[in-house]
């Protein structure tokens, strides 16, 4: 009869302690960053958003126009990205490293489709070639910015290039 008690208070006792168990298991939900929020829906519509470290890269539509954009988190403010932008040119996926320094941007230009990669410390694209030729679709950016990932369209298959970046 002893052991019999005794089985019976453990299962009270871990009943009685099976909420707090599940409620430690519980994080806290996601909440929105209202503030910021706000001011990126002033900006106008964005799509393909890219976050790494304090820097949000975006694509904002403006005046009927898409644009990239860079945004310092920790200023929430936008930053500017001289030699970036050219009139006749479609962004269509945008990554951006850890450090803010490195944009890699799909974009459709004079009815091709290219990867560039912008440096900010010299306001300078420079093309990225895929070897073998593709159209590019979307990328993505290491923290490090060493690396990309690009998704490649090639005689009508998706796939996925890793390219170093020096």
């Amino acid at each position: 009869m002893t052991h019999g008690h005794g089985r019976l208070g453990r299962m009270v006792a871990l009943a009685g302690a099976l909420p707090l168990l599940l409620t430690g298991c519980l994080a806290p939900l996601p909440q929105p960053l209202v503030g910021l929020n706000q001011r990126l829906e002033a900006a106008g519509p964005a799509r393909a958003p890219s976050l790494s470290g304090d820097w949000l890269a975006l694509i904002v539509s403006r005046g009927g126009r898409d644009r990239v954009e860079l945004v310092d988190l920790q200023r929430q403010q936008p930053v500017p990205l001289p030699g970036l932008e050219r009139p006749d040119a479609q962004p269509l996926s945008v990554a951006v490293d850890g450090r803010g320094e490195r944009l890699a941007l799909v974009r459709q230009l004079e009815g091709r489709t290219e990867l560039v990669l912008y440096r900010r410390n010299l306001m300078a694209l420079q093309p990225v070639p895929l070897q073998p030729p593709g159209v590019p679709r979307r990328v993505s950016l290491r923290a490090d910015g060493r690396e990309l990932a690009v998704e490649v369209s090639r005689q009508g298959q998706w796939q996925v290039d890793l390219i170093a970046v020096p």
